[in-house]
């Protein structure tokens, strides 16, 4: 019988303070685990699936449950106008979210952008669920305030697998997808000064600034011609951050 204690295995992998301490392990089923190391112990998270292994209601996900149950009404009642997620069930959603971010940002931490990428799309799916279809305010609004974080992390890790790739072109482009997500999000909530100030923009902007020396010549004049489009089209905003970009590059 194998033994219980997890003395020897903790020890073999001590905890590092300050730094996701994750890995990507097959199983003796020959699954892929993500486990995080704890001060305390070990998290240890399916790779794939719903992190904790479960399957509700048949479905990957609660998720995908949920998707499914408002795809049979809309196919009942041709609208999805009266399909209501009860605040029991959101709760039960938020509950599945933060599993898939424990294993989002330990994905991040090993490089694993295509999975980041993967589960962060899926939580922001999950939010608009619950924003499109809580029954009480609190159910549609509560998820709201991370969704800043969750478009970040996947802008980055589009960024980071473009770079990978070779590919800084893509790299920029992702990034300023999610700058525009951003701003589209705070404007929504009223709060168009907030985006200016936003740590998540601060960080792509960083992220940005960073990469544009790392652009080919080519794209020197593919930026020139985007700058003289915007000042036609009077996107003012744009031609802003198109001059960063090119001067940067001259720099």
């Amino acid at each position: 019988m194998a033994s219980e204690d997890l003395s020897g295995f903790l020890a073999a992998w001590p905890h590092e303070p300050g730094r996701v301490n994750a890995r990507l392990i097959t199983g003796d089923d020959e699954r892929e685990w993500v486990q995080v190391r704890l001060d305390l112990g070990v998290l240890q998270m399916s790779a794939d699936g719903r992190p904790d292994g479960v399957y509700p209601e048949n479905h990957e996900s609660l998720l995908d449950y949920h998707v499914h149950r408002r795809e049979q009404y809309v196919r009942q009642t041709s609208t999805s106008a009266g399909f209501v997620l009860s605040p029991d069930e959101c709760r039960s959603l938020r509950e599945e979210a933060v599993q898939y971010y424990h294993r989002y940002v330990a994905l991040f931490a090993i490089g694993d952008y295509d999975r980041v990428i993967r589960d962060t799309s899926r939580n922001l799916r999950l939010f608009d669920l619950c924003r499109d279809c809580g029954a009480a305010e609190p159910d549609r609004t509560l998820l709201e305030q991370f969704r800043p974080h969750v478009i970040t992390m996947r802008a980055r890790a589009q960024a980071e697998l473009a770079v990978a790739e070779q590919q800084p072109k893509q790299a920029l482009a992702a990034i300023d997808a999610g700058l525009a997500e951003l701003r589209a999000h705070l404007e929504e909530g009223g709060q168009t000064e907030a985006f200016e100030r936003s740590s998540e923009a601060q960080l792509l902007r960083g992220m940005r600034d960073a990469l544009i020396p790392k652009l080919p010549a080519s794209q020197r004049v593919e930026l020139e011609e985007r700058l003289r489009a915007a000042l036609d089209a009077e996107n003012y905003e744009l031609a802003a951050i198109l001059r960063d970009e090119l001067r940067l590059l001259r720099d």
